[in-house]
């Protein structure tokens, strides 16, 4: 019984600390999870934007925390964000409709619109690069995890910090697809801030693993809006 009431006490603070998963329905053309730290009380937050891929699509909004930044949530991982996964009924990703999620969370919580992430996997990592692609402005890095991209957005994604990951063994979405975003991205702009990682052994499902790790988030929050993306 003791131990019991110091396990619920320790999930309150938890809870307090960092925020429930909740969700938004009807606000947005995409209903979306959000999660809000206390902090964003009194400090600006940085937000977090999720695109999952295809098999997490449809209209039961509890599908989309089966794999990634939502489920390493649910598995206790802390990030120090306000986390929005929005959640795509069918087809592709709307990058106009991903930015009405954007600016929904960024007028109605303290933000801090330097400090803007996106990420995605399959599905959600065309995703990811359709939204930075047409709205670089709006964001300040991204990260795209086994999926591709519109070699036309080029010149618009150089003038981001990108970090586009696949694995060696993916046989549903080839390598050769981030590859040729990313030649794209380094003939426009040799210079881009662009970084192309190989995951030796990764196939479609089992590179889920890095929003599990710290890598990611880490990279993500280290990054800042320069005034230079700010007037792109």
């Amino acid at each position: 019984m003791k131990f019991r009431f110091l396990f619920i006490l320790i999930l309150l603070s938890v809870n307090t600390t960092f925020g429930q998963l909740k969700t938004i329905v009807g606000d947005t053309d995409y209903p979306f999870w959000i999660q809000v730290p206390e902090a964003e009380k009194t400090e600006k937050q940085p937000v977090l934007i999720f695109l999952h891929g295809k098999s997490l699509s449809g209209t039961d909004i509890n599908r989309v925390r089966r794999y990634g930044v939502l489920r390493a949530i649910d598995k206790g991982r802390t990030i120090p964000a306000i986390v929005v996964a929005p959640q795509l009924a069918f087809g592709s990703w709307n990058p106009d409709k991903v930015l009405q999620v954007l600016e929904y969370v960024q007028k109605n919580y303290n933000t801090d619109t330097s400090r803007v992430y996106v990420c995605g996997m399959s599905l959600g990592s065309y995703g990811t690069l359709h939204f930075a692609g047409k709205h670089a402005d709006k964001i300040t890095a991204a990260v795209a995890i086994c999926g591709g991209g519109n070699v036309n957005d080029a010149c618009k994604l150089a003038t981001l910090p990108l970090w586009i990951q696949h694995g060696n063994k993916d046989y549903i979405v080839r390598m050769s697809e981030s590859k040729k975003v990313v030649d794209a991205i380094k003939k426009c702009d040799p210079d881009a801030d662009v970084t192309f990682t190989i995951i030796p052994g990764g196939n479609h499902g089992n590179v889920e693993r890095l929003f599990h790790e710290d890598a990611l988030y880490d990279w993500l929050f280290k990054q800042k809006k320069t005034q230079t993306q700010n007037d792109f």
